[in-house]
Parts: structure tokens; C-alpha cells; sequence
């Protein structure tokens, strides 16, 4: 049997040490096995299940939100790990379960983008984000329609399937928007959607005055047409939201503070002199 000698024995021994050695793989073998020691010796990691665990990754998942919003970079990176945590432990409970392990989970993914990703490993060609999102909710289409022995279609899936119906009312309004976008049901230009919002803010006022019981319907609907406005605009409606949520919170915040030290009480105050609080916090701003 011939020998490789010395030199390609040296180069596939340093290959070797290289991918022992890759930090990445390091790491996350680090948190496996940290995760078999708690699911084996931890009374509170081996009580959980896939149901008590859920709450707590929305939380999670909410706290990585807050720190994005607060361009918190650490927390962002310490968020990501609680969550890593969370998909480890969910992998964990699937393999316990003959389910599923880390591993079909890694590798499902990593299918599932090569086959999204056509431009990249494939040859279709795009010219831009929107038609790669749009090739995107094709192929999720596809994957889902079921065809007979024959190859035929026998089922025609939702294009809204894939909308989780937990999702924030908000949230949900967004991705129901971009799903419809994706195969082309979609305003051609955005003072259309504009007249829209008009159009609805009109039948809102139509059922207001005439104290009419479909007022929430039409509010619903002028916060629907709002959503779809804030797209054409690409502004993230959730993130404006919170964003304006946490300016009126510093904003009151300073109100009380400074009242206080005023020697008012604010359920006292007039509606005037609260304002002239209110006016110190935005210019402080």
C-alpha cells in the first residue's frame, strides 16, 4: 500500500486540527453538552416540557426585540444566547422523544435555505430583494401543494397558511400584507394606499356619528389600511409603534418627576398645566 509521506500527513493533520478547532463548533458543542448535564441532573431543566417552555422563549424572544430597539448591543448578544438555550432544549425534548434531533434540525434548515435560494445555488436569476421574496413565497407554495400519483395538484394551499395565528394582532397584519405581496395581490403605488386609509377613516367617522355597532369593524379596517401605508413607506408599523410607545412613557415620566418636585400633585393639575410639563419633555428632547 502505497505511503502519503510525511508532508500530506502534516497538511491533513493541521486540516484536521483546524475544523477540532473551529470556536464556532467549540462553542456550540460546549452548550450541548451543558444542556445533557442539566437535563440529566437539574430538578428544574428536567421538569420542562415543550409547553412550559414556550411562554418563557416568547419572553425571550421579546426582550431580543427590546434590546434591538434600544441598540443595546451586549443585551443583544446575551438575548441571542437565551434563545440558543431555548432552540437547544427544544432539540433536546424532541430527540428524549425519538422525534427529532439537533442534528435534523440543523440540517433541515440548511435545506430548506439552499432550496429557497435558487439565485444562490442554482441558476435563476433576480434583480432585486422584492423578487427574492417573492421567488421565496413561491417555493413555500409549492412545498406545500400536494399532487397524486400522477403528479396532478389535488390540493391548492392558502398563501396564508404560513401566518402562526398567535401572532400579535400588529404583527400578524404584516405578514398577512406580505404574504398577499408575494404573489403579486398588491396596490401599484402607494398613494393609492393612501386614499385607502382616507376611504377608511371616512366609514369610521360615518359609524361614529351615527353610533353605529360596527365602529370597531371600521377601526379595525383603518388600522389594516394604516399597516399597509407604513409598508409602502418601508417603516416597520410594530417597531413605530413601540418606538412612540416608550417616547410617551419618557415623556409622562418627566411630567411626574418634575411635578413632584414642584409640589403638585398630578391628579390635581389641570389638563393646562400638565401640558406645560409635557412641552419641557419635548424640548428637552
Amino acid at each position: 500500500m502505497p505511503s502519503f509521506g510525511p508532508t500530506l500527513h502534516s497538511e491533513l493533520s493541521t486540516i484536521h486540527v483546524l475544523v477540532i478547532m473551529d470556536p464556532r463548533l467549540v462553542a456550540f458543542e460546549r452548550l450541548l453538552n451543558i444542556m445533557d448535564d442539566l437535563r440529566a441532573k437539574c430538578p428544574w431543566d428536567m421538569k420542562q416540557t415543550f409547553e412550559t417552555l414556550r411562554p418563557l422563549t416568547i419572553e425571550e424572544t421579546y426582550e431580543l426585540g427590546d434590546a434591538i430597539l434600544e441598540k443595546d448591543l451586549d443585551g443583544v448578544k446575551k438575548e441571542i444566547g437565551d434563545l440558543m438555550l431555548h432552540m437547544v432544549f427544544y432539540a433536546k425534548l424532541g430527540q428524549e422523544q425519538g422525534a427529532f434531533t439537533i442534528t435534523d434540525v440543523l440540517n433541515g434548515i440548511c435545506e430548506k435555505l439552499i432550496h429557497r435560494h435558487p439565485h444562490i445555488y442554482g441558476d435563476v436569476k433576480v434583480k432585486d430583494d422584492e423578487e427574492v421574496k417573492a421567488n421565496w413565497e413561491k417555493i413555500k407554495l409549492a412545498e406545500r401543494r400536494t399532487l397524486d400519483p400522477l403528479g396532478r395538484p389535488v390540493t391548492a394551499p392558502s398563501v396564508l397558511e404560513g401566518v402562526p395565528r398567535g401572532l400579535p394582532s400588529l404583527v400578524k397584519a404584516i405578514r398577512i400584507q406580505d404574504k398577499a405581496r408575494g404573489v403579486g395581490f398588491d396596490w401599484e403605488h402607494r398613494d393609492q394606499v393612501w386614499a385607502k386609509v382616507n376611504e377608511e377613516l371616512g366609514e369610521l367617522k360615518h359609524e361614529v356619528d351615527s353610533d353605529s355597532p360596527k365602529q370597531a369593524e371600521e377601526l379595525g379596517d383603518v388600522l389594516f389600511s394604516l399597516v399597509n401605508y407604513a409598508r409602502f413607506l418601508s417603516i416597520d408599523p410594530d417597531e413605530a409603534l413601540e418606538r412612540t410607545n416608550r417616547k410617551f412613557i419618557r415623556r409622562f415620566q418627566f411630567l411626574e418627576r418634575e411635578s413632584v418636585k414642584d409640589g403638585h400633585a398630578l391628579g390635581d393639575m389641570t389638563l393646562a398645566q400638565m401640558d406645560t410639563y409635557w412641552e419641557r419633555a419635548k424640548g428637552e428632547e
